[in-house]
């Protein structure tokens, strides 16, 4: 089966290979999407999903021994999770529900919201877009002098770093400043006579997400938010996210051997800026794959403001959010209420049945295959490396998780004994963390093993 195939080929990010032949591109660094992507909502086709056949008591009666046995589990653990914990479980191969408890309680996701992330991006972007970054400048070239300005400015990539830095964080993907000195060498500079400046002009300028009310979030975060972003967004004392990348570019530049200097202040890029060099981003499912795995907040957010920038109003998160929440209603006919792409807000909302309607809706489609692809192994790295050890589910099960103080969710699908596939929802409230943790390795691999 489908899901099969990617837990078991893409346990690891390096057997991810994508051929990008559809790239957004980009006018001076503002993306242009294809014609096979700009369909209206008006123009799509709406999926209404069919919810599972759920009883009056929010559970369907077993049928089976293995049924109870299941059932008989999951509830003994969802109570020891207390009152408001909640889930469903849902046998896609069999077209059967197999255990729901309290399933259309909406609930903090936390980053089980970046299942909607990239539901979204896949449905509106595709796998195989690429984010890039250019150079562009306003003058011109006497004998390897260029006399003017020159502008960096970014396409919202949280890849563009360092090469040793990408190496550690980003498992070797992703351009460097190098990449574009080398373009400009090409052109024959050596010298720029004006100053370089860092645009971030695509998105907002606020920094960090929710719940600081848009001030920098570096813990959550690990790094701050721009469109324009240099090894995960780090910042430093008189350099924000954007004129730290320009500044580091200038250190490049000045180390392959051409003389220029970074403005210490931000810039829009003039209209009639020449493109100078230009570096692109790995495919947008190497991407996904990098937010999803460790759960990465900062990927989610530029990813939510590209949405916005490009079907939205603007880049901002609320923009974006909109963005997410009209595609999931357009095509899934879901209404789960979504204000980030990252989960971090607590005013999110989703159940168990939204999450499993979804990936039940994606099961065996083009974005169901992508999604699957980007969703760690449980029991074998990211975010899910500890949940499920030693239980049928490891190996056996893709998973998100989704964790504030004392929210603890998990989402995904499992292959169980008989070699059905399984979507499944655990959302529990109130425990402590670990002690859900503890609760939710059970239940999936219950799930796994029934």
């Amino acid at each position: 089966m489908v899901i099969l195939a990617a837990v078991v080929t893409l346990a690891v990010l390096g057997t991810i290979s994508h051929t990008a032949t559809h790239d957004a591109q980009f006018d001076a660094g503002s993306p242009v999407v294809g014609a096979a992507r700009t369909q209206t909502a008006a123009t799509q086709t709406v999926r209404q999903p069919t919810p599972p056949p759920l009883t009056a008591a929010g559970r369907r009666p077993p049928v089976t021994a293995a049924e109870v046995h299941l059932q008989q589990a999951l509830t003994g653990n969802l109570r020891a999770g207390g009152p408001v914990a909640g889930a469903l479980v849902y046998d896609l191969s069999a077209k059967t529900e197999l255990f729901a408890l309290h399933p259309t309680v909406g609930r903090p996701p936390a980053s089980v919201e970046k299942l909607w992330t990239t539901a979204a991006v896949l449905d509106k972007l595709g796998p195989d877009t690429r984010l890039h970054t250019t150079i562009l400048g306003t003058g011109s070239l006497h004998n390897g002098v260029w006399h003017g300005n020159l502008y960096l400015r970014g396409g919202g990539d949280p890849t563009f770093g360092d090469q040793e830095f990408n190496q550690v964080w980003n498992h070797g993907y992703g351009p460097t400043p190098n990449q574009l000195v080398s373009q400009l060498a090409a052109h024959g500079i050596h010298r720029v006579t004006g100053q370089v400046y860092a645009d971030e002009s695509l998105f907002d300028r606020r920094r960090g997400g929710l719940i600081t009310n848009y001030a920098q979030d570096i813990p959550d975060f690990g790094g701050q938010l721009s469109a324009l972003v240099y090894d995960h967004g780090t910042a430093l004392k008189h350099y924000s996210p954007a004129t730290f990348a320009a500044h580091q570019l200038v250190l490049t530049m000045r180390g392959m051997g051409i003389q220029a200097k970074a403005s210490p202040h931000d810039a829009k890029t003039p209209g009639n800026a020449r493109l100078l060099a230009i570096v692109s981003s790995p495919p947008m499912s190497v991407m996904l794959r990098l937010m999803d795995v460790p759960s990465d907040d900062l990927f989610a957010e530029l990813f939510t403001k590209q949405l916005g920038v490009l079907f939205g109003r603007g880049g901002t998160i609320a923009d974006g959010a909109r963005v997410i929440s009209q595609t999931i209603a357009d095509t899934y006919g879901l209404h789960p209420r979504i204000l980030d792409g990252s989960g971090l807000s607590r005013n999110d909302r989703s159940s168990p049945l939204d999450i499993v309607d979804l990936l039940r809706e994606i099961w065996q489609t083009r974005v169901g295959r992508e999604l699957a692809g980007a969703l760690p192994t449980v029991g074998k790295e990211g975010t899910v490396i500890g949940i499920g050890d030693k239980t049928p589910a490891s190996g056996n099960c893709i998973a998100k998780t989704g964790t504030l103080n004392q929210v603890t969710n998990l989402a995904g699908y499992c292959r169980d004994r008989d070699h059905h596939m399984v979507a499944f929802a655990f959302f529990i409230d109130g425990p402590w963390n670990g002690d859900a943790d503890v609760l939710e390795s059970r239940m999936i691999g219950d799930v796994a093993g029934y």
